[in-house]
């Protein structure tokens, strides 16, 4: 009875396969007959080992309407940014005045917040 064998193939050769495929614009079917190896297993080396835009450019295509909502969502998403860093910057003015207060007339300002003009708590 023969022995199965089970084949193994260097990093390297791999890389070098998945370059003629990128840089020699070889198909996977004549990569596959240069080599004797399984379609599957081609398909696997040129995901793990090639890079991204080199044999393909991805092109996206969008309605108008898919257009117009991505750049009234990124208008969104600037104005909300803004927003953000004016709140950041306000909560930090705010946090230094209470610390300035707290500091210049001994009082813990954000204890005496709570309280209500007639000295009770809501």
């Amino acid at each position: 009875m023969a022995k199965k064998v089970y084949k193994r193939y260097s990093e390297a050769f791999r890389i070098q396969v998945v370059r003629e495929y990128e840089q020699d614009g070889m198909s996977v079917n004549a990569l596959r007959k240069k080599y004797g190896v399984s379609h599957v297993t081609l398909q696997r080396w040129i995901q793990r080992y090639s890079s991204p835009g080199l044999r393909y450019e991805t092109m996206t295509i969008q309605t108008p309407k898919e257009r117009n909502r991505l750049k009234a969502l990124e208008a969104e998403n600037a104005q909300l940014k803004k927003l953000v860093a004016e709140l950041t910057l306000e909560n930090r003015i705010l946090e230094s005045t209470v610390a300035v207060i707290e500091q210049d007339y001994g009082i813990d300002v954000k204890k005496n917040a709570l309280t209500s003009s007639n000295g009770r708590r809501p």
